[in-house]
């Protein structure tokens, strides 16, 4: 079986947009920014044997604030600069709770993923700048990487690993 690494994007692969202290995606394609040693961090997790998944919620889609085209425009640029395996996308705008199985912090979007590639869930990581991302990871079987960015929210279930930029998470996941 393989194992992954997946990614929350707005926030952990790509510069989030904050206000009032939470984060929000970028709006176009010329908003969007990646993170520091995304595009090295990635390079190494691949030769170290991991498959790259983007999960990530776009509620924004579900609730008419942003297109889905933005979104697919973005996907497709991150594909052109990193190249991950695949890219699982909720556009649900539920209110985050379980009754939505592909909306973290449901693990249905890594379910779907390891399905199709054959992801050994409990070798695998989750790394995610919210509560959302630890507890759908956690809820996957997977290993939990936080990247506190200091968001004004609260972390409901205890990540493996706390850290505050993507290098030290590949550094965590590396060592373990």
């Amino acid at each position: 079986m393989n194992k992954a690494v997946f990614l929350d994007r707005d926030g952990v692969v790509n510069k989030p947009m904050i206000k009032e202290g939470k984060p929000y995606p970028p709006l176009s394609i010329n908003e969007l920014e990646l993170m520091p040693g995304v595009v090295e961090g990635c390079k190494i997790l691949r030769s170290a044997g991991y498959l790259l998944v983007i999960a990530t919620n776009q509620p924004d889609v579900g609730r008419g604030t942003m297109s889905q085209d933005v979104v697919e425009e973005i996907h497709r640029h991150l594909q052109t600069e990193i190249g991950f395996d695949r890219i699982e996308v909720c556009y649900e705008s539920g209110n985050g709770g379980l009754e939505y199985p592909m909306r973290k912090p449901a693990p249905g979007m890594l379910l779907h993923a390891a399905s199709n590639m054959n992801i050994d869930l409990t070798g695998s990581w989750m790394i995610g700048d919210r509560w959302r991302d630890v507890d759908c990871g956690t809820n996957a079987g997977c290993k939990t990487i936080f990247i506190d960015l200091e968001y004004s929210e609260k972390l409901h279930s205890k990540p493996n690993f706390i850290v505050k930029n993507f290098s030290e998470a590949v550094a965590k996941i590396l060592k373990s």
